[in-house]
């Protein structure tokens, strides 16, 4: 092979490896052999109080009585599977801390001590345009006062005072059945009405 002929294939070499590592300009195509990168996304730090402690994204007003006791609340957590587990539960409020109950030894109540992440949807079907979505983080789980707070939430929703073990389901359970208080803190708080085109 000539001197010449070394060089022309030197430069046919070039031009071929800059062709496959750049993407063309114009069209913003991609050339052969190559994928587009695709960078993991980088999850934003919670937003600080001046105290420098993470503070809690607050629930509108305009969609407070959608997490005291709304009509259907559903709530997703993590099973050991990896799949998501979703269950309707009650709820209701304390100030922007959300509480549910559940039972020792449910599968909600499982998911939740190995990861305590969880999603929880409520809407009124009377109004099914509005929806208040809570992304957040299980930071309690306690049978202290547990009782106390199911016989509230039942009477809440059945609108006079009555005891969950005994009116909701029989009093035997109360005998092989421990309720557990959960406390959530939202992590972010997506709301939605459609009534009046607005979401966020």
């Amino acid at each position: 092979m000539t001197d010449s002929s070394i060089a022309t294939r030197r430069r046919w070499l070039a031009r071929k490896d800059s062709n496959l590592r750049s993407p063309d300009p114009e069209s913003g195509a991609l050339p052969l052999g190559h994928s587009p990168v695709v960078e993991a996304p980088v999850r934003a730090r919670p937003s600080e109080s001046s105290a420098g402690r993470p503070s809690t994204p607050r629930i509108p007003a305009s969609h407070r009585d959608l997490v005291e006791c709304p009509p259907v609340a559903a709530l997703t957590t993590i099973g050991a599977d990896g799949y998501p587990q979703t269950s309707v539960v009650w709820c209701d409020a304390e100030d922007d801390i959300v509480r549910i109950n559940t039972m020792r030894g449910f599968a909600k109540e499982r998911n939740l001590r190995r990861d305590p992440r969880v999603t929880l949807l409520c809407y009124d079907p009377r109004r099914p345009l509005r929806s208040l979505e809570i992304r957040g983080t299980v930071v309690e789980m306690t049978e202290r006062a547990a009782g106390a707070h199911l016989d509230a939430l039942a009477s809440k929703y059945a609108g006079r005072p009555i005891r969950y073990f005994g009116d909701c389901i029989p009093a035997r359970f109360a005998e092989t059945e421990t309720p557990i208080l959960c406390r959530i803190r939202p992590d972010r708080v997506v709301v939605l009405d459609a009534e009046r085109g607005t979401a966020r």
